[in-house]
């Protein structure tokens, strides 16, 4: 498909039950604005792909189980990853099971196609000697007492000491943070609220930054959003954006080689957690995750440490 062709498919008017579908998770399943257009985009397509098949006038019934097959060679093709066809059909099954609920098919076509494989990707973190180099630079920087060094301390900090997801830090009110208790309220996906301690070395960096921010607030005679924690210099709240790349900036200051992303402090965390000991189900907790499977992620990079080590020490290895 052309660029052209793609921003005309964009701008086309979805189909009525498209537009229920999409009313219902906004309305009733209270998902973020991002997983909506990532629905919407999803279902542009599979629209698309079934005008071009049955017509521009097409059935819902008319799709059966191998017009699906279909669909998902047709993502490959275009050279989609693995994980986005698979989110693809994750997104046709979600809809047709909301179309079967509402009878206006009577079957779910998507539900008996298998998602493709998917290759385990470990995720990126640091080692404990990696963490010890990116807060001993945070901590330096820090000490210049400017406004955005104090404030960056403080948002590397609290993501490797919560697990948070970068999200999750940038939405971040003054109300949900309890330096007393030491522990923060966080909304994760689908809007679900989690409660998650805070240490000591982050509730130093969050109460300096604090400090800091009324003294930004009284600097702009109070002109500052409201309820937003982290801000921005201008006294707005920060952008995922502006925490990815005070994040990112200072995880390339010291290994700039492996590409280490804002959500590597999560995959630090957890990680580390794993390591130390923690209970699998208190670290799914931690991490906010609905599933265990999610989280044993990191039993296998404990896993293969390990066997890295062996192999290196062991005589007969």
């Amino acid at each position: 498909m052309s660029d052209a062709q793609e921003q005309a498919a964009e701008r086309a008017p979805l189909p009525p039950e498209v537009d229920d579908f999409l009313r219902h998770l906004e309305k009733e399943r209270d998902v973020s604005p991002h997983t909506r257009k990532a629905y919407e985009r999803d279902l542009r397509e599979l629209t698309a792909y079934l005008q071009r098949q049955l017509g521009e006038r097409f059935a819902w019934d008319a799709v059966d189980r191998l017009l699906m097959r279909g669909y998902l060679g047709h993502l490959t093709r275009r050279g989609l990853a693995k994980r986005s066809v698979a989110r693809a059909l994750s997104s046709a099954r979600s809809f047709f099971r909301f179309m079967h609920r509402e009878e206006l098919v009577e079957a779910n076509p998507a539900r008996a196609v298998g998602s493709p494989k998917l290759d385990r990707r470990l995720p990126g973190y640091l080692d404990r000697a990696g963490a010890e180099r990116l807060f001993a630079l945070a901590e330096t920087r820090a000490l210049s007492m400017r406004f955005t060094d104090v404030r960056n301390l403080a948002m590397v900090e609290l993501l490797y000491s919560a697990g948070l997801r970068v999200s999750e830090l940038q939405g971040i009110n003054a109300s949900d943070l309890d330096l007393l208790s030491q522990q923060v309220k966080v909304r994760g996906k689908g809007r679900k609220e989690r409660i998650v301690p805070v240490g000591d070395h982050a509730l130093r960096a969050l109460r300096n930054y604090e400090a800091k921010r009324d003294d930004l607030q009284r600097r702009l005679g109070g002109k500052v959003e409201r309820g937003a924690f982290f801000l921005s210099e201008r006294g707005k709240r920060l952008s995922v954006r502006g925490v990815q790349e005070a994040v990112v900036g200072l995880l390339r200051a010291i290994d700039e080689e492996r590409g280490l992303s804002t959500h590597s402090m999560r995959h630090t965390f957890a990680t580390h957690m794993v390591d130390g000991g923690a209970d699998l189900r208190a670290v799914q907790e931690l991490l906010g995750h609905a599933s265990i499977s999610t989280t044993q992620i990191y039993t296998h990079t404990s896993v293969d440490r390990l066997r890295q080590v062996y192999r290196k020490a062991h005589p007969r290895a």
